[in-house]
Protein backbone atom coordinates (compact mmCIF):
# COMPACT_ATOMS: atom_id res chain seq x y z
CA UNK A 1 0.00 0.00 0.00
CA UNK A 2 1.29 3.40 -0.96
CA UNK A 3 1.19 6.05 1.73
CA UNK A 4 -1.36 8.78 1.02
CA UNK A 5 -0.05 12.00 -0.49
CA UNK A 6 -0.26 15.25 1.48
CA UNK A 7 -3.60 16.47 0.10
CA UNK A 8 -5.00 12.95 0.01
CA UNK A 9 -4.17 12.61 3.70
CA UNK A 10 -5.75 16.00 4.49
CA UNK A 11 -8.98 15.00 2.76
CA UNK A 12 -9.08 11.58 4.41
CA UNK A 13 -8.27 13.09 7.83
CA UNK A 14 -11.27 15.38 7.64
CA UNK A 15 -13.61 12.63 6.50
CA UNK A 16 -12.35 10.27 9.21
CA UNK A 17 -12.62 13.00 11.86
CA UNK A 18 -16.09 14.12 10.82
CA UNK A 19 -17.30 10.49 10.56
CA UNK A 20 -20.01 11.46 8.09
CA UNK A 21 -20.33 11.95 4.35
CA UNK A 22 -19.09 15.34 3.16
CA UNK A 23 -18.92 17.39 -0.01
CA UNK A 24 -15.79 18.73 -1.62
CA UNK A 25 -16.99 22.24 -0.71
CA UNK A 26 -17.01 21.32 3.00
CA UNK A 27 -13.51 19.87 2.75
CA UNK A 28 -12.18 22.88 0.82
CA UNK A 29 -13.72 25.33 3.28
CA UNK A 30 -12.10 23.51 6.19
CA UNK A 31 -8.67 23.27 4.52
CA UNK A 32 -8.89 26.99 3.66
CA UNK A 33 -9.10 27.78 7.37
CA UNK A 34 -5.45 26.71 7.60
CA UNK A 35 -4.03 27.21 4.12
CA UNK A 36 -5.23 28.04 0.61
CA UNK A 37 -6.60 25.17 -1.47
CA UNK A 38 -8.40 25.41 -4.80
CA UNK A 39 -11.80 23.76 -5.10
CA UNK A 40 -10.84 22.11 -8.40
CA UNK A 41 -7.66 20.65 -6.90
CA UNK A 42 -9.50 19.14 -3.94
CA UNK A 43 -12.23 17.86 -6.28
CA UNK A 44 -9.62 16.22 -8.50
CA UNK A 45 -7.89 14.54 -5.55
CA UNK A 46 -11.24 13.37 -4.10
CA UNK A 47 -12.03 11.82 -7.49
CA UNK A 48 -8.62 10.14 -7.51
CA UNK A 49 -9.28 8.75 -4.00
CA UNK A 50 -12.65 7.49 -5.25
CA UNK A 51 -11.03 5.82 -8.28
CA UNK A 52 -8.39 4.22 -6.02
CA UNK A 53 -11.14 2.74 -3.86
CA UNK A 54 -10.49 4.90 -0.79
CA UNK A 55 -13.84 6.73 -1.00
CA UNK A 56 -17.38 5.98 -2.02
CA UNK A 57 -19.60 8.73 -3.32
CA UNK A 58 -23.26 9.40 -3.93
CA UNK A 59 -24.99 12.30 -5.57
CA UNK A 60 -26.81 14.86 -3.44
CA UNK A 61 -28.28 17.50 -5.72
CA UNK A 62 -25.40 18.77 -7.84
CA UNK A 63 -22.67 17.68 -5.42
CA UNK A 64 -21.06 14.37 -4.54
CA UNK A 65 -21.05 13.20 -0.94
CA UNK A 66 -17.83 11.34 -0.16
CA UNK A 67 -17.40 8.68 2.53
CA UNK A 68 -14.23 6.73 3.44
CA UNK A 69 -14.24 3.03 2.59
CA UNK A 70 -11.65 2.12 5.26
CA UNK A 71 -11.19 3.46 8.75
CA UNK A 72 -8.15 5.45 9.81
CA UNK A 73 -7.14 2.44 11.92
CA UNK A 74 -7.38 0.04 8.96
CA UNK A 75 -5.16 2.42 6.97
CA UNK A 76 -2.61 2.58 9.80
CA UNK A 77 -2.63 -1.22 10.11
CA UNK A 78 -2.01 -1.62 6.37
CA UNK A 79 0.92 0.81 6.56
CA UNK A 80 2.38 -1.17 9.47
CA UNK A 81 1.99 -4.41 7.51
CA UNK A 82 3.77 -2.87 4.53
CA UNK A 83 6.58 -1.58 6.74
CA UNK A 84 6.95 -4.99 8.34
CA UNK A 85 7.03 -6.57 4.90
CA UNK A 86 10.00 -4.37 3.97
CA UNK A 87 12.18 -6.30 6.42
CA UNK A 88 13.91 -9.55 5.57
CA UNK A 89 13.55 -10.57 9.22
CA UNK A 90 10.00 -9.83 10.35
CA UNK A 91 10.67 -11.11 13.88
CA UNK A 92 13.61 -8.74 14.34
CA UNK A 93 11.56 -5.85 12.96
CA UNK A 94 8.80 -6.65 15.43
CA UNK A 95 11.30 -6.74 18.30
CA UNK A 96 12.62 -3.29 17.33
CA UNK A 97 9.08 -1.98 17.05
CA UNK A 98 7.99 -3.35 20.44
CA UNK A 99 11.14 -2.03 22.13
CA UNK A 100 10.05 1.49 21.20
CA UNK A 101 6.48 1.09 22.48
CA UNK A 102 5.24 2.76 25.64
CA UNK A 103 3.87 0.64 28.48
CA UNK A 104 0.34 1.67 27.49
CA UNK A 105 0.97 0.62 23.88
CA UNK A 106 2.34 -2.75 25.02
CA UNK A 107 -0.76 -3.24 27.17
CA UNK A 108 -2.96 -2.35 24.18
CA UNK A 109 -1.03 -4.82 22.01
CA UNK A 110 -1.53 -7.58 24.60
CA UNK A 111 -5.24 -6.79 24.75
CA UNK A 112 -5.50 -6.82 20.95
CA UNK A 113 -3.79 -10.23 20.83
CA UNK A 114 -6.19 -11.57 23.48
CA UNK A 115 -9.21 -10.08 21.70
CA UNK A 116 -8.27 -11.77 18.43
CA UNK A 117 -7.59 -15.11 20.15
CA UNK A 118 -3.88 -14.88 19.33
CA UNK A 119 -2.69 -14.02 22.82
CA UNK A 120 -1.59 -17.51 23.75
CA UNK A 121 -0.42 -17.32 27.30
CA UNK A 122 0.26 -13.62 27.60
Amino acid sequence: MRRLGELEAEIMDRLWTWDRPATVREVVDDINLRRPAAYTTVMTVATILYNKGWLTRRKQGQAWLYTPVRSREAYAAALMEDALGASRDRSAALVHFVERMTDDEVAALREALRATGRGGEL
